[in-house]
């Protein structure tokens, strides 16, 4: 079965290419409202195009915000496992357009890659499922398990509908597993299975001073400025070994044991100086810098503003200034609870003459991380070490998918990220790409994942 399915594969591959590069076409972007037909249209070519290849049910769902799709094959028999695969067709706008080397919703493989938004975020990704499923049911006329689709278009925009979706319709979407293709290869060529991934949460403050702008001659030393005000809470925030001083921050972290320090560290890294042009990395003290970003959570400042902006000096005492903090979690972490901390610490430490205003994040999320001695992760270890003809390894991401903890919350199944991009795709960038030798040996991964099930 497996050959007959990996040989339609090579057969169709050019046409199956042509497909895809007709989904990349659409300029799916999610953010902005004047392509909200055509975020519409790449939810139709999903739909069509599993209808096309014979999956019995099929069916786009209205949101709130930008339709989801959903489709469902379950012939397999009630003995065989059922998954749920999940990705998006929205993707980030193109933007600055003049550093593309060509359109980037005109397709274009050039040095073994294929260029455009979402060849590898996550448009690329999720056409190889399509492209698999194709080659079983032409083959073989069934799947080797029963497969669950949900492909949304609000990824790039956080998923803002889909929690509410998934929980009021939980008994269609729940399967025995899940399996999403929208990370990377710590290293090109190398086989990566993600176990874990960080939580999300933060919050912007605003410290008001007085109502206007003040002449700084004038008032200075008699008012205080909002901006030294910010400089003093956000100083207080974090020493320089990178340890976080606001209070209870760490007080649920789950630690972080020998045996995952021990697979960090077998995983190729990437040299943060290198490709970042920083002259030495910093890290929690105790930690490497590849154990802090995939593993101890972090607090950072993501912008900072007020007071005057423009060419040249203004005197003045600016009325307010405006702080953006995000927090990457870890298991254990209750984003509320971060949110809270932040909250006591800002106001513990806010100078006397100014006031503050603070606005949380709404689009928060927990840390996941799944055990990688699962039978479910261990198989698909294999698969993908076999495919690629080099042993996979294990690690976590700083990064965050909320979908992930919201799937792992609601339906409490164990979760197979697959991901095969590489550090060189340039996600959210100009001139993204997809490696298309990853794009082959991914469809022969999930081809003998799948059967191995």
């Amino acid at each position: 079965m497996t050959e007959a399915v990996l040989n339609y594969l090579t057969e169709h591959r050019e046409e199956q290419l042509e497909a895809l590069k007709e989904f990349l076409r659409i300029p799916s972007v999610s953010t902005d409202s004047k392509f909200k037909p055509d975020v519409r249209k790449a939810a139709q070519f999903v739909h069509d195009y599993l209808s096309k290849i014979g999956f019995e049910h099929v069916e786009i769902q209205e949101t709130k915000g930008h339709p989801l799709v959903y489709a469902e094959w379950l012939n397999a028999g009630e003995d065989a496992p059922t998954v749920l695969v999940y990705g998006h067709y929205d993707v980030q706008p193109a933007d600055p357009i003049e550093l593309w080397e060509t359109d980037p919703f005109e397709p274009t493989i050039r040095n073994g890659r294929l260029y455009a938004r979402g060849a590898s975020d996550d448009k690329g990704q999720v056409f190889m499922y399509l492209a698999v499923f194709e080659a079983f049911l032409k083959t073989t006329g069934k799947l080797p398990i029963n497969v669950k689709v949900c492909i949304e278009g609000e990824e790039e925009i956080g998923s803002e509908n889909l929690y509410e979706l998934l929980q009021s319709k939980k008994e269609k979407f729940n399967a025995d597993f899940a399996m999403i293709s929208d990370s990377g290869m710590v290293t090109e060529g190398q086989p990566t299975i993600l176990y874990g991934l960080k939580g999300f949460t933060g919050l912007e403050f605003t410290i008001h001073g007085p109502e206007n702008d003040l002449h700084s001659g004038i008032y200075g030393g008699a008012v205080r400025n909002p901006l030294m005000a910010m400089a003093h809470v956000l100083a207080s925030m974090k020493d320089q070994n990178e340890v976080v001083l606001v209070e209870n921050f760490y007080d649920d972290v789950e630690p972080l044991t020998d045996d995952e320090r021990k697979l960090m560290a077998d995983a190729p890294s990437e040299d943060f100086v290198k490709t970042t042009g920083i002259p030495e990395t910093v890290s929690e003290s105790g930690y490497t810098a590849v154990e802090h970003t995939m593993a101890r959570p972090t607090l950072e400042i993501n912008g900072m503003f007020g007071g005057y902006q423009g060419e040249g000096t203004k005197t003045i005492i600016p009325s307010s200034a405006t702080a953006k903090l995000t927090c990457r979690l870890v298991p254990g972490q209750d984003p509320e609870k971060i949110q809270d901390a932040l909250v006591k610490h800002i106001e513990k430490h806010l100078p006397k003459g100014v006031t503050v205003s603070i606005e949380r994040e709404p689009l928060s999320a927990k840390a996941y991380k799944v055990d990688p001695n699962h039978p479910l992760i261990q198989k698909a270890a294999k698969s993908y070490g076999d495919a690629f003809n080099q042993e996979a390894v294990f690690v976590r991401m700083g990064g965050s998918i909320p979908v992930v903890e919201w799937i792992d919350d609601i339906f409490k199944m164990p979760i197979v990220l697959l991901g095969f991009g590489t550090p060189d795709d340039r996600l959210h960038s100009p001139n993204e790409s997809f490696l298309l030798e990853n794009y082959d040996l991914g469809l022969v991964t999930i081809v003998n994942y799948l059967t191995s099930l």
